[in-house]
C-alpha cells in the first residue's frame, strides 16, 4: 500500500514538472489531459502528505516523553498523542478505501426503469411512489430528471416508467437500488383494511457511450408514431414518437415524451445502449465466482431488496440487515442514510478482498 502511494506522490510531481513546461502549456490538449490526469489523483496525494506530516508529528511528541516534564506538561502531551494516533487512523483507513478499484461507471449518468410487479394496482400506485422518491432525491442533490417512457395504470400508478438522472454521482450513489423492492400497506382500494404485500422492480443502468457498444443500424427496426396519454388518446397531431427494435436480442425501447422525433430517437437509442451496455457487463460478471456476484449491488432483479412496511412505519434493507423508520422522509427522497451505509458496506466487503 505504502509502495503504491510513493509511486502515485511521485508521478502527481512528475505531473507538475511536465504541466509547468513552455510546450505544454502552449499545447492546450496535451494541458487538459495532463491537468485531468493530476486532478484524479490529486485528493489522494494531499492525504498521503497529511498522513506522513502526521505521522512524524506523532513520532517528535512521543519523543518528547523521553525528556523530564512537569506533571501537567505530560499529561497534556500525553493528549496531544493520543489525538495525533487517532488522526492517523483515520488518514490510514481514508488511504485503504482510496486505493480502492473504482468502478468505471460512477461518474456516469444513469437510466431507471421501474416495472410494476406483483400485486395489481396497487403494484402500480408503489411504482409512482418509487419514482416519486428517487425524483425527491435527484432534487435534492441538483440533478436534473428526465422522463423517457411511461405506461400509466390507470389509477394514477405506472405499469412501467423510464426515466434519465443526469448529475455528477448519479450511479455511483443510486447503483444500490437495483432490485425488487417490497410494499407492505393497506391500499386505498381495500375496504377491510387487509395488509397487502405488492413489489416492483427497479434497474439502474449507466448510460453507456457509442464507443462501448457498437450498434449495427442494419440490426435495428425503427418505428415512428402517434404517442398517447393515459387511456390511449393521441396527445400530438403529429408522429413524434419512436420505437426503436434490437432485431438480434429482442429489445424494444420507447420514447414519447419528447415533442420532437430526433430528441425521442435520440433517447430511444440512450436507453437501447445502457441495456445492451447491461448485458455485456452481466455476460462478464457471469464469468466471475459467485463470491464476487453476492456483492452489494449487483441488481440481481429476483432478489428482494427492500421492503417498506407502513403498519410498522419501517423500512428495512434485507442486503444489510438494516431497518430505518420514518418510512415517510425515506419516500420524499431522504435516501442518504440507506444508501451511506450500503456503500459502507459494499467498502468494508471490498476491504476484507470479498471483492476485487
Amino acid at each position: 500500500m505504502w509502495d503504491r502511494l510513493k509511486q502515485i506522490d511521485r508521478h502527481y510531481r512528475e505531473l507538475d514538472q511536465e504541466i509547468a513546461r513552455p510546450e505544454v502549456a502552449a499545447d492546450l490538449e496535451q494541458l487538459r489531459r495532463l491537468a485531468q490526469e493530476r486532478a484524479g489523483i490529486e485528493d489522494m496525494v494531499a492525504k498521503y502528505r497529511e498522513y506522513r506530516a502526521t505521522t512524524r508529528s506523532l513520532e517528535e511528541t512521543r519523543a518528547m516523553l523521553n525528556d523530564k516534564l512537569e506533571e501537567e506538561m505530560t499529561a497534556l502531551v500525553k493528549q496531544e498523542i493520543e489525538n495525533l494516533w487517532l488522526k492517523q487512523e483515520r488518514l490510514r483507513e481514508e488511504l485503504r478505501l482510496a486505493l480502492l478499484p473504482r468502478d468505471a461507471s460512477d461518474k456516469k449518468d444513469i437510466i431507471i426503469e421501474i416495472r410494476a410487479g406483483a400485486g395489481g394496482d396497487e403494484a402500480g400506485l408503489f411504482a409512482a411512489d418509487l419514482f416519486r422518491m428517487y425524483s425527491r432525491y435527484a432534487q435534492s442533490k441538483g440533478w436534473q430528471v428526465d422522463i423517457i417512457n411511461f405506461n400509466e395504470s390507470g389509477i394514477g400508478g405506472f405499469k412501467e416508467i423510464t426515466f434519465e438522472i443526469k448529475g455528477k454521482g448519479a450511479f455511483s450513489r443510486l447503483k444500490y437500488e437495483r432490485g425488487v423492492h417490497r410494499v407492505q400497506r393497506v391500499p386505498t382500494t381495500e375496504s377491510s383494511g387487509r395488509i397487502h404485500t405488492s413489489t416492483a422492480t427497479v434497474a439502474v443502468l449507466p448510460e453507456a457511450d457509442e464507443v462501448e457498444v457498437s450498434i449495427n443500424p442494419d440490426d435495428l427496426r425503427i418505428d415512428i408514431f402517434h404517442s398517447g396519454g393515459a387511456g390511449g388518446q393521441n396527445v400530438n397531431k403529429v408522429a413524434t414518437a419512436v420505437r426503436i427494435t434490437h432485431l438480434p436480442t429482442g429489445i424494444v425501447t420507447v420514447c414519447q415524451d419528447e415533442r420532437s422525433q430526433l430528441k425521442n430517437k435520440t433517447k430511444a437509442m440512450s436507453v437501447l445502449r445502457a441495456r445492451l451496455l447491461d448485458i455485456k457487463q452481466r455476460q462478464q460478471e457471469a464469468e466471475i465466482s459467485q463470491e464476487r456476484r453476492s456483492q452489494v449491488g449487483t441488481g440481481d432483479r429476483s432478489e428482494k431488496i427492500r421492503t417498506y412496511n407502513f403498519p410498522q412505519d419501517r423500512v428495512s434493507d434485507h442486503r444489510i440487515g438494516l431497518t430505518l423508520r420514518n418510512l415517510s422522509r425515506i419516500l420524499e427522497g431522504e435516501l442518504d442514510g440507506l444508501i451511506d451505509a450500503l456503500a459502507t458496506s459494499d467498502q468494508a466487503k471490498r476491504l476484507e478482498g470479498q471483492l476485487p
